[in-house]
């Protein structure tokens, strides 16, 4: 019919249903897309977005051959743009076709919601990250909706590499606020869950390492996990992957890093964190077996003397750690060590080595004493640059030790680790870590839009 002259044209008599038949055929785009790995193996990610393409074109085809500006009557024209813009849009790339019709839909009914809303991921497809913010509060101010909700909630946190130090607790706490009223809307909604559990990642991050911000971020992607539609997307693997290696569940995160990069075998972040943390943990299992490659007979020289002199003030005041308060530490060896926290105790030991990591996060070094125990220490928050080296002699007031094993296809690594959230809380030959070596871990999320 497009190719008729625009004077044998009419409009169209049966528009409801036109539009109906449209609008269910669009749902059933989505639908497949959104729920592909329901209905095929993982192994068919790598066709999927030809597979989405090719029912993409033979609906597009459907809305071409309509020509909107004389056949389409002019109360359901915006909402015909709208469909034919999200039609263009559900690739993963950004495609000009819908923002045309997009732009033509919310100027010819500005109170269309859902119009302003696809029209914002279209711009957040070409990057422009100002007008995509514009277009979703264009939708808000018409209605409290979760998509354009959660949406601004992920802006504001790519926006926060721009702001100042001073800015960026409220900026990352309204990203919280506005993903949790997006899920208020819709429990169910796992897309909403996902990026609530980014927002709390980064609030983790960026605002204070609060293991209670830790537990509601994963508990959010536990929520995310019950819905089929986020649980195919790979940014809810590759996010929680991130967590869980914060988290040192080192095995876990790697599965979930291979899954992110098994549904999406075209998307770098995950293949990258995935080598990295792997390559992370056997060079970590290797320094611990290894004792740093350093002979017998230097170690021995070096945990002979180890003086409890540089236990400094630990060896003398009392210690203050969150809501225990003047706690009398006690000197004990590697050996002595529990699994979990060791309250009450200090460790000193000299460092054997340390690890050379990409990320620069955690710091990580092997400590050995007397006992001859060697374990890894890791350390978040510090400056990069700074560290210890050979030779130096490390006091941990209070040392959580954890066991780090993993065997199979993935990832190999055997080794024990004491974790140290707070550089400051260290002695460093005798001395404690200045002030102006802390610098707080940022990590931000990708891949949110789909």
């Amino acid at each position: 019919m497009a190719s008729e002259p625009e004077d044998q044209l009419e409009l169209i008599e049966n528009v409801s249903e036109i539009m109906l038949d449209l609008a269910n055929e669009l749902k059933k785009l989505y639908s497949y897309r959104d729920l592909f790995f329901e209905n095929h193996p993982v192994e068919m990610a790598s066709q999927k977005n030809k597979c989405v393409n090719e029912k993409k074109d033979l609906l597009v085809a459907k809305f071409e051959s309509y020509n909107v500006d004389v056949q389409i009557p002019f109360a359901v024209r915006a909402e015909f743009l709208y469909m034919k813009g999200k039609c263009y849009n559900i690739s993963s790339t950004y495609d000009s076709r819908a923002m045309q019709c997009l732009s033509k839909a919310v100027k010819l009914n500005p109170h269309l919601v859902n119009a302003w809303n696809e029209l914002g991921e279209c711009y957040l497809k070409n990057m422009n990250l100002q007008e995509a913010k514009a277009s979703f509060e264009g939708a808000l101010k018409h209605e409290r909706n979760r998509l354009a909700l959660r949406s601004l909630a992920i802006i504001l946190r790519q926006e926060s590499g721009q702001l100042k130090q001073s800015e960026i607790s409220s900026a990352m706490f309204k990203s919280v606020e506005l993903a949790k009223e997006a899920v208020a809307q819709d429990i169910k909604d796992g897309v909403s869950w996902s990026v609530l559990g980014n927002s709390y990642l980064c609030q983790y991050f960026m605002v204070a390492q609060d293991p209670a911000t830790l537990k509601l971020c994963m508990s959010a992607y536990k929520q995310a996990w019950a819905d089929p539609v986020a649980k195919g997307q790979p940014d809810l693997h590759y996010n929680k992957g991130v967590a869980l290696k914060y988290s040192e569940c080192y095995g876990e995160a790697i599965k979930m890093f291979d899954q992110s990069c098994r549904l999406d075998p075209g998307w770098q972040p995950p293949v990258d964190e995935r080598a990295e943390l792997i390559h992370y943990l056997t060079e970590a299992t290797r320094l611990v077996r290894t004792r740093g490659k350093l002979k017998a007979k230097r170690i021995s020289n070096m945990v002979q003397t180890i003086d409890k002199k540089m236990l400094g003030e630990y060896a003398t005041d009392l210690y203050n750690s969150g809501t225990r308060k003047d706690v009398q530490l006690v000197h004990v060896g590697l050996d002595e060590l529990q699994e979990g926290s060791n309250e009450g105790k200090v460790i000193l030991a000299r460092v054997l080595g340390s690890i050379h990591n990409k990320n620069a996060v955690p710091f990580t070094f092997a400590v050995i004493d007397k006992s001859l125990k060697c374990v890894c220490v890791s350390v978040y928050n510090w400056a990069n640059g700074r560290g210890v080296i050979i030779g130096d002699v490390v006091a941990v007031p209070e040392p959580v030790l954890t066991t780090h094993a993993m065997d199979s296809d993935l990832a190999k690594f055997d080794f024990m680790s004491i974790r140290v959230n707070n550089p400051l809380v260290l002695l460093v030959n005798g001395k404690r870590v200045n002030r102006n070596q802390f610098a707080r871990t940022r990590v931000t999320s990708t891949y949110e839009i789909h």
